[in-house]
C-alpha cells in the first residue's frame, strides 16, 4: 500500500514527466529534404540513357515461377531500370513463396562457429 507522501510523489512525478516530455512543437527545425524544386531533377544528376535486360536479368527476375509465366508477369517485358522489389529476395519463412531464401548457402566457416 502507498502512503499518501509517496502516492503524491509519484503523481507529481506522472505529470512533470509528461509536460517536460510534450516540450514546444516549435523546437523542431524545419529543413528541405530535396532541395527547392524536390519536383525537378538537379542539373547534372546522372541518368540511365539505355538499359539492357539480359538473359542473366530475365531469369533472376523470373526464378522461383513456373512454366508457363503467369500473364501477371508481362509487366517484366516493359520493366525499365527503376526499381522493382519484385526481383529481389523479400521476407523469409512461410512467405517466401518463391524460395529464394531456401536456395541461400552459408559459409562453412560459420557452420563451423555456431556448431562449437
Amino acid at each position: 500500500m502507498l502512503t499518501p507522501d509517496l502516492r503524491f510523489k509519484l503523481i507529481a512525478t506522472t505529470f512533470l514527466c509528461q509536460v517536460v516530455g510534450a516540450g514546444p512543437a516549435s523546437a523542431q527545425v524545419a529543413y528541405a529534404v530535396a532541395g527547392l524544386a524536390p519536383q525537378m531533377r538537379p542539373e547534372g544528376a546522372p541518368a540511365i540513357i539505355v538499359f539492357e535486360k539480359t538473359a542473366d536479368w530475365h531469369a533472376r527476375a523470373l526464378s522461383g515461377v513456373s512454366q508457363p509465366h503467369p500473364s501477371g508477369l508481362n509487366f517484366l517485358d516493359s520493366q525499365g531500370a527503376w526499381h522493382t522489389p519484385f526481383i529481389h529476395p523479400g521476407m523469409t519463412g512461410p512467405y517466401d513463396l518463391r524460395g529464394w531464401h531456401a536456395r541461400v548457402k552459408t559459409d562453412p566457416t560459420k557452420r563451423e562457429k555456431s556448431n562449437k
